[in-house]
């Protein structure tokens, strides 16, 4: 994982692409490339009986640069950063700050992927990916790039409140629980079937122990140790949706109902209302409304 800070100065977490996986999308596209250079190379064979020789290779040197620079670009551009073998294991190239990769850098990463991986074999893209916390080769360190991935682990569902523990869960204290902590318990919850009794046991005593330094009231005596760290971590589901649901709330009321007008800048200044009613005078009598001499009715 990585964080992304965007345009607007927030932080996104994202799944950096693993070597592994960036290596097999690469040899995808490698191998869909050599057999466009291989069909180019039988076409311009058979033409080169019916033209002059050095423009049939000639020909042939340019179509195969093309396809080699041109492949990555065209499609990274096309596709907004998948090539096709990027595109069959879920992998995606973006920019440092999270937007969509552009042509200017899809441009730079297919010139320089022509030197590292063509005529250099590889060798400076492995050594650049290892040494880069990103796993950044020099292609995405030249157009400020990252490689991220798609396809998010299946994540085991949270944990269900337990009915015996609903009422204790409501009077804890939980503002000073870790969030490594707690996903050290909800890792565990999620693990929790297929660890053998007695390390299922273990873990969970320990891990409670833990929880018990943060999480007040203690349990009740009789309650196991992952029904009191599921019951932990679903009242803070819990509390944590409601904040979130009352915030979204406010957020609306004061998008409809906008706050009053500022209070005056200086002391006894008169307060100038948004607008004013005026009260409703008497109707006009019949001779007010009688023509003068010159034909003219005075306004009500």
């Amino acid at each position: 994982m990585a964080d992304v800070v965007t345009g607007e100065a927030v932080v996104v977490e994202v799944r950096v692409a693993q070597l592994p996986s960036r290596a097999l999308a690469l040899l995808i596209d490698m191998v869909l490339q050599f057999l466009a250079i291989f069909g180019l190379t039988l076409l311009f064979g058979m033409l080169s009986a019916v033209t002059e020789e050095a423009f049939a290779v000639a020909l042939t040197i340019l179509l195969s640069a093309l396809v080699l620079v041109g492949y990555p670009v065209i499609f990274e551009t096309l596709t907004r950063g998948r090539s096709l073998g990027k595109l069959a294991l879920g992998l995606r190239v973006v920019s440092d700050d999270g937007s969509p990769e552009r042509f200017r850098q899809a441009l730079f990463r297919g010139l320089s992927g022509l030197l590292e991986f063509w005529f250099l074999s590889g060798a400076p893209a492995l050594i650049s990916s290892l040494i880069s916390e990103r796993g950044k080769r020099l292609g995405d360190v030249f157009a400020g790039t990252i490689v991220i991935s798609e396809r998010a682990p299946r994540q085991a569902p949270p944990p269900e409140m337990p009915a015996p523990l609903a009422a204790w869960a409501t009077t804890l204290e939980l503002s000073r629980l870790p969030e490594d902590l707690a996903a050290t318990a909800r890792q565990y919850l999620s693990r929790w079937h297929q660890l053998s009794p007695a390390v299922r046991h273990d873990m969970g005593v320990r891990i409670a122990g833990q929880f018990a330094t943060y999480v007040s009231p203690p349990p009740p005596p009789a309650a196991p140790p992952y029904a009191y760290l599921a019951a932990v971590l679903a009242e803070r589901r819990r509390r944590t949706q409601m904040r979130l649901a009352h915030q979204a709330r406010s957020v609306a009321a004061t998008a409809y109902f906008p706050a009053a007008p500022p209070a005056p800048s200086f002391p006894g200044a008169p307060v100038t209302p948004a607008f004013a009613l005026r009260a409703p005078g008497p109707p006009p009598s019949p001779a007010d409304t009688q023509p003068t001499a010159g034909g003219f009715i005075p306004p009500a």
